[in-house]
């Protein structure tokens, strides 16, 4: 039992042992107790699963009289690059402060490879600026002072930042930070910033940092609302890391999707036909069809039936569903049958907003009049949740459509179509549906962010007791995916639900019953996994597979979820052995997650080389003459019977220049032939990669190229500059 006081604290080292500290102690001193070696290298502690500053009082992070289990963080930590990033950030913000006058800082959090602050400057900043902004913060970087960590109740604080003419954060205490008694300032030197930590001991720790962008941005992500620049950097504990990380940037502009999508006649974007609506180009649709063949064969043989939904519904079913209105945001506006539906669609949207006057409420009475609606029983005096009930009613009637942000909705009605038994459970419905998602403009990139989507979809219904075995069969499906196409180095992350957010549906015991589930799953499975609260969809908890390409960027992409509520929210059954009915359980799963961010990333992991069973064009035949052609037509048409992309470069030219186009293009072989090879019905085969293979018959190129074609080999792709990667 714990002898803790209010004078000592007692902690739990990493390794089980046990100590008594007083209150004051912080971790830096343990780390000293163990060698002064331990206690430079600390960079800030863990305790009891919460990042704080290694100068922190234990005193003041102690609860109850259990243990403080501390882990102290190094650089060799991924969770200290975090906090080193967000003091760098702190210490770019007190150089451009430093530099121009009127600067209004808003936020400067962390991201994947490094950090931004976001601030309202009157002069317009630019790559031309960082140069002086770098100078700066190396003199700050050098003086190595101490991020030094405070507290003031909210009225203090909002007197400190009026004091200092900080008008933004002056608002954010004001409302984002409405309910909190006190909050945290963080001080170096003469820079004062309103910040929760945690923060290095100083800036000496920072040994490498640059400056990466500016862009505009918006005051808390509003477009409305007060415009912004927001300044992007990295930083490093080792020069080399920085090195390493700029090398991996500049590969991954030569791997840009866009780029090479247009480049190779992949994929277009118009924006005559629409921002972020995808037209998949011959080559490109030809990669496509490959996965959803590939994938199709797959599921069919795992006991999946195929489904079609249509490509809108009516918006009573995404509001069962949660769909609507909780994600409104990214939803495209609802389809109405007459012209009167979407002013009181607008006048609903005013009214949840609180933005309608009496005035406004008398005109647009008036106004649905004209459009021959008669809302009798909505009265200015009435409630808003009347008023709402009133307007909501009428909708009904009318008839509202979305198109479709969700496939499985749809799925939910496909399984309540007809009765259900215990003996055809799981049912496994799947489908590649298209759903759209009024993402913002600014927030578009190439087929990694767009507005129209093809996911692989599937759900599966089935009964509690096997969920275990679906929920690992999906994930040994994900695996398979994704080693098919030779990402084989992956994490996954169990996404579960913030406790405190309001934003999840179902009861706390169903979200206990799913990450209970999906947890144990995971941990038998043997896969390494982190956890991520906060992350999971509203509905239920998700294990999201994320992957390293070979350069060492990660994305998201497979993604399984396990749901106890869309089945309670649609009402679905089935009768059970004890001739009664039940619930079903709901498991979600896309192994690609969709078709377009899946092809993009893989683009830019084989930098538009695709091996050989997902290339556009698998061989080109090259005649040596214009004398060859006919006989490479023949060629060509063989390999085609055979099931081979071959197209023919019939173009005039010598063979050297028809090899380099190929290679340019980046087909996989190339078959050289001329009067030798008409004569004995030979091919010249050609590897993009590995050069000549020599002369051989035609049939035995063929077993050879579907060979590689049916083992799904994936083979290095691009020789220069691939092998890039960094940790960070």
């Amino acid at each position: 039992m714990s002898t803790a006081s209010p004078e000592n604290v007692q902690i739990q080292l990493p390794d089980g042992t046990l100590a008594q500290h007083p209150a004051h102690a912080t971790s830096m001193d343990i780390a000293m107790g163990i060698s002064e070696g331990l206690a430079r290298a600390v960079i800030a502690a863990e305790i009891d699963g919460k990042i704080v500053d290694a100068d922190r009082p234990l005193g003041e992070l102690a609860e109850g009289t259990a243990p403080l289990a501390i882990r102290l963080l190094t650089s060799r930590d991924r969770e200290a690059l975090d906090v080193l990033r967000h003091s760098a950030a702190h210490v770019m913000a007190r150089a451009v402060m430093r530099l121009y006058k009127g600067v209004s800082l808003a936020f400067g959090p962390t991201t994947d490879g490094g950090f931004y602050y976001d601030f309202d400057i009157p002069q317009k900043l630019s790559e031309d600026d960082f140069a002086k902004i770098e100078a700066e913060i190396k003199k700050i970087i050098k003086d190595k002072e101490p991020f030094e960590r405070f507290a003031l109740s909210r009225d203090e604080a909002r007197k400190l930042l009026d004091d200092l003419k900080q008008d933004l954060k002056v608002e954010h205490i004001d409302t984002g930070l409405s309910d909190q008694a006190s909050v945290s300032f963080y001080r170096q030197g003469e820079f004062v910033d309103l910040c929760r930590g945690p923060h290095i001991p100083d800036a000496g720790k920072i040994k490498a940092i640059k400056l990466m962008s500016v862009a505009g941005s918006h005051w808390k992500g509003d477009v409305s609302g007060r415009p912004l620049q927001r300044l992007y950097g990295t930083a490093f504990f080792d020069k080399k890391e920085l090195a390493a990380y700029l090398e991996q940037i500049e590969e991954a502009k030569r791997r840009d999707h866009r780029v090479l999508g247009k480049q190779h006649g992949l994929f277009s974007i118009n924006p005559e036909v629409g921002q972020g609506l995808c037209l998949w180009l011959p080559k490109g649709a030809r990669v496509r069809v490959a996965l959803e063949d590939f994938l199709r064969k797959e599921l069919l043989s795992r006991g999946y039936d195929p489904v079609y939904s249509p490509h809108i519904g009516r918006v009573e079913m995404y509001e069962t569903s949660g769909h609507f209105p909780y994600y409104r945001d990214s939803q495209f506006a609802p389809l109405y049958g007459s012209e009167v539906g979407g002013m009181l669609d607008a006048w609903g949207q005013r009214l949840q907003a609180g933005t309608l006057s009496k005035d406004d409420e008398d005109k647009l009475i008036a106004a649905a009049e004209v459009f021959g609606v008669q809302l009798k029983s909505y009265k200015p005096s009435s409630s808003d949740d009347a008023k709402r009930e009133v307007l909501h009613d009428w909708q009904v009637e009318n008839e509202r459509y979305l198109l479709k942000p969700m496939n499985c909705p749809h799925h939910c009605y496909m399984f309540k179509a007809q009765p259900r038994s215990y003996r055809q459970l799981p049912l496994r419905l799947f489908e590649f549906g298209t759903v759209y998602r009024h993402e913002q403009t600014g927030e578009l990139n190439g087929l990694l962010r767009v507005r129209g989507l093809t996911q692989d979809d599937a759900h599966i219904f089935c009964t509690a007791d096997q969920v275990e075995e679906e929920f690992r069969a999906t994930i040994e499906l994900t695996k398979f995916v994704l080693q098919s196409v030779g990402l084989n180095d992956y994490r996954v992350q169990l996404s579960l639900r913030d406790p405190d957010s309001t934003k999840y549906v179902g009861t706390e015991a169903q979200w206990d019953q799913a990450e209970g589930a999906l947890r144990g799953v995971l941990q038998h499975s043997g896969l390494d996994f982190n956890e991520e609260p906060g992350e999971a969809a509203f509905y239920g908890p998700k294990a999201d597979f994320m992957i390293r390409d070979c350069i060492g960027r990660s994305w998201q992409l497979g993604t399984v979820q396990l749901d106890y509520n869309l089945p309670e929210r649609f009402k679905l059954e089935y009768n059970g052995s004890d001739n009664t009915t039940h619930r079903p359980v709901m498991i979600h799963r896309a192994p690609f997650g969709s078709l377009e961010r899946f092809v993009g990333v893989l683009i830019e992991h084989f930098a538009g080389a695709f091996p050989m069973w997902l290339s556009p064009e698998q061989v080109r035949v090259l005649p040596l003459s214009d004398k060859s052609i006919e006989y490479a037509v023949a060629v060509a048409e063989q390999l085609t019977d055979a099931g081979l992309k071959a197209t023919v470069d019939n173009t005039g030219g010598k063979v050297q220049a028809k090899i380099r186009n190929a290679q340019l293009d980046l087909v996989n072989y190339m078959a050289v032939v001329g009067p030798k090879e008409a004569e004995a019905g030979h091919v010249a085969l050609r590897d993009r990669i590995d050069g000549d293979l020599g002369s051989m018959p035609i049939a035995e190129a063929i077993a050879r190229l579907n060979k590689e074609i049916e083992t799904r080999e994936v083979r290095q792709a691009v020789k220069s500059s691939d092998t890039v990667s960094y940790e960070g």
